[in-house]
């Protein structure tokens, strides 16, 4: 049942909104969301939202500021208009790397970014593989958290075969020791050194990666400089060809150029962000939807039912 139920986006991905309310047998709820010539942001519900429990599908990706804005914006005309509960669907959290102090006068991003969601209205949160999971902690209201595991551990299992999974990090071994396990496989971690911002350098390989198929593991792909370094060390190391995989494609900057060049073979992303024109022409990268998902993440949540049989 969805009835009183109503989907609404931004600018943001659009694309997958329109999955989601498919998948959920509705059409999608009529907003105009624009921009005035000096930049400022401008939103208008299209149709009566009184009473009605309302999803706001908005990940918060480049350009941050403005999808983020859009974001808020859009629940403040919510909220004013009456709606009973409001969702923000944020697949991808931006500001969510800058989740600590890391010296002395710099600020927590992520959570200013969580008192704007909770200041204008946001009454839940569900958002998918955020890059720490302590951000839930800066939430006064709940928050679900999914993860792309189930969609990306299908592929790799029927893609691939004496596969080892590979961290490019170690911040990121749980997670790939996760994957490792489910699949019955090997783990292996890439020992680094990051001199300085979206710049490091890949020192040497923890594991045994000879002759097998290695698989990067990644909650996103920024600059790329990390997972190409990272597969040549592979590569250097004795595996026989490198594969990539990760949840959220930021792919900034020079991403797709180094990818393009570098020794992977594919990259396996999902929508959560949406891919610009560069990125959807290079061959090595590999879309999943994670729409379904989120629409029954959406029906259990606004069915008040259980959603934790959906956390991997």
């Amino acid at each position: 049942m969805v009835n009183n139920l109503k989907v609404f986006t931004g600018n943001a991905n659009r694309a997958m909104a329109e999955q989601i309310a498919a998948h959920l047998d509705i059409p999608l709820s009529k907003a105009d969301v624009k921009k005035f010539s000096d930049g400022e942001i401008f939103v208008e519900v299209r149709e009566n939202v009184r009473g009605t429990d309302v999803f706001v599908v908005q990940p918060t990706c480049t350009p941050v500021n403005d999808n983020l804005m859009e974001l808020v914006i859009m629940v403040d005309a919510l909220r004013r208009a009456s709606a009973r509960r409001i969702t923000a669907v944020v697949p991808y959290y931006g500001y969510a790397r800058q989740d600590r102090k890391v010296a002395p006068r710099v600020p927590i991003s992520a959570k200013v970014v969580a008192e704007m969601f909770m200041a204008v209205g946001v009454r839940r949160v569900l958002c998918m593989d955020l890059h720490a999971g302590q951000i839930q902690g800066f939430f006064n209201i709940p928050v679900d958290h999914l993860y792309a595991a189930p969609i990306l551990l299908r592929h790799i299992a029927g893609s691939f075969e004496n596969f080892i999974m590979v961290s490019p990090d170690a911040g990121g071994v749980e997670r790939t020791r996760a994957f490792a396990k489910r699949l019955n496989c090997g783990l292996a971690i890439i020992d680094k050194r990051r001199d300085r911002p979206n710049e490091c350098e890949a020192m040497h390989v923890i594991g045994d990666v000879k002759d097998k198929t290695a698989i990067m593991l990644d909650d996103m792909v920024d600059t790329a400089g990390t997972l190409c370094s990272g597969a040549a060390t592979l590569i250097n190391a004795g595996a026989k060809e490198v594969h990539a995989c990760c949840s959220h494609p930021v792919l900034s900057g020079p991403a797709v150029e180094r990818i393009t060049d570098s020794v992977i073979k594919t990259l396996v992303v999902t929508n959560s962000i949406p891919l610009r024109d560069e990125a959807m022409n290079c061959p090595k990268i590999k879309v999943l939807s994670v729409s379904e998902l989120l629409a029954d993440a959406i029906k259990r949540i606004h069915n008040e039912d259980s959603v934790s049989s959906l956390f991997v």
